[in-house]
């Protein structure tokens, strides 16, 4: 296995601890849901995964499933006009009370058929969903999709609570999370399997559901959907100064500065099962997260806790495809001022223009040239799947080192550090590159935030990888 498929990144989740209206102690319950990972590793099926625990139209718990499974990741054999990749699933649920019960186990065989040939560089997704009727209770559920044509498989696990709707006490089901894509069309609400949304969808809906048998007095819902500050920053160069303790990139995501973007209160004063649904416009690029409370006045007991985590990133995440999405990344080769001319251009079909410029004017060779920027792009879109955290993975600083100069050799980590190498010899400065953690993953701050320990040495090596690029020699070496 190559050092690439070693890396084990996950696409990051963010738990926000800050204290909201809904109060500190409720804003650290780890009881979020955040959705899947993309658990990229190159050459095995890409698929992200959701278990929602709701309660259907006759009062009945259920577990809806959602998988989306990205077109291009796997292997497509050739029936007469048809590509053909067949895939089964597997659906394993177990009873957390008693692990040992294994409350359902589900095998699903799912053949999708394409015309087109470049089905095999999509990203686009076909999406799995369905339903399952499950008693109440706290459940794992393990998913596992293999390709029959590859005999290669991935294995989800995530976990979900069902109420028993026949207590005699208020609770709330977890969050399911849909969105829009209005410029589609015939847009459709869809179910959002993980933690980043394209920015292209732009419609939200959060779907929830509210068990209560008590009628003498009113149960108050409280809702709103947070903003909380976060680095949205491109990775600075390797000969630049580390970053500040202070600053927002060492840090990540600051907890103690949120903002209120909507605020909702409301009672309900009949007993029973009662769905409820909030829809907002799509919001710009950040970390967010809707939560809800339920509490009676009287009965602190009767207090319940749900929310879901999400972080809206570029137009098209985790591809590139927008002029803008094109021009960003350039940053890594350009210098600052070139940059901001150019990201200053506001027309689309400008910047896509200048864009082609920029590479023409360097390489000079169109054959060339068209082989380099496929490349660089492939690279942005791996770093986009492997280093995605509160940011898109090619703005972190294992991206932008990923995307310079390729996959690393040899890859060892060891409590909060991480060493990549391009070369068998370790000692060598410029082949051998340490990462640190500002803060250990944990169960509050799930996610991997490296920051590359920056040293005025890598002056030459930065601006020899950009001219390996520009030059069009990186598709002879990489360092």
């Amino acid at each position: 296995m190559d050092a690439l498929s070693k890396l084990k990144w996950l696409s990051a989740y963010i738990v926000i601890l800050g204290a909201g209206l809904i109060g500190c102690a409720k804003s650290m319950n780890p009881d979020i849901e955040r959705g899947s990972s993309y658990n990229f590793l190159d050459g095995l099926p890409e698929v992200r995964f959701s278990a929602i625990g709701l309660i259907d139209d006759q009062g009945a718990p259920k577990i809806d499933l959602a998988a989306d499974l990205v077109l291009g990741s796997l292997i497509y054999n050739k029936e007469g006009d048809q590509y053909v990749a067949n895939v089964t699933i597997d659906v394993q649920i177990i009873n957390k009370s008693n692990p040992d019960n294994v409350s359902g186990s589900n095998r699903y065989t799912v053949a999708i058929e394409r015309e087109d040939p470049n089905i095999v560089y999509s990203q686009q997704v076909h999406t799995f969903e369905k339903e399952i009727q499950v008693d109440p209770g706290e459940y794992t559920i393990n998913f596992t999709l293999t390709d029959q044509n590859s005999d290669k498989k991935v294995t989800h696990s995530t976990n979900t609570y069902l109420p028993n709707p026949e207590n005699n006490i208020a609770n709330l089901t977890n969050i399911r999370m849909e969105g829009k894509n209005m410029s589609e069309d015939n847009p459709e609400w869809s179910p959002i399997t993980t933690y980043d949304v394209p920015g292209r969808v732009d419609s939200l809906k959060f779907i929830f559901q509210v068990t209560n048998n008590k009628s003498n007095e009113p149960l108050t819902i409280d809702s709103q959907l947070l903003r909380f500050e976060s680095d949205t920053t491109y990775a600075r160069p390797m000969h630049y100064n580390n970053y500040s303790p202070s600053s927002i990139q060492y840090k990540g995501i600051d907890y103690d500065e949120e903002e209120v973007i909507q605020s909702t209160q409301r009672k309900l004063v009949e007993p029973g099962n009662v769905l409820i649904e909030f829809t907002f416009a799509n919001q710009r690029r950040g970390n967010y997260r809707f939560e809800v409370q339920t509490n009676k006045s009287s009965d602190d007991s009767d207090e319940s806790f749900k929310a879901r985590d999400f972080s809206v990133k570029s137009k098209n995440y985790p591809s590139i495809k927008s002029a803008e999405e094109l021009a960003q990344p350039l940053i890594y080769l350009m210098s600052e001022k070139d940059y901001e001319n150019l990201m200053a251009i506001e027309n689309a079909d400008s910047l896509k223009q200048a864009v082609d410029r920029f590479w023409l004017r360097n390489i000079g060779n169109r054959g060339q040239g068209r082989s380099v920027i496929k490349k660089f792009y492939n690279r942005v879109e791996e770093a986009n799947k492997q280093f995605s955290n509160f940011k898109e993975g090619w703005k972190t600083d294992p991206g932008m080192m990923y995307i310079l100069l390729g996959p690393p050799w040899y890859v060892n980590e060891r409590l909060d550090e991480m060493f990549w190498s391009y070369s068998y010899n370790r000692s060598d400065p410029e082949r051998n590159f340490s990462f640190y953690e500002p803060r250990n993953k944990n169960e509050f701050f799930p996610f991997d935030h490296y920051l590359l320990r920056r040293s005025q040495s890598y002056f030459t090596l930065q601006y020899q990888q950009i001219d390996l690029w520009l030059s069009g020699s990186i598709m002879r070496r990489n360092l």
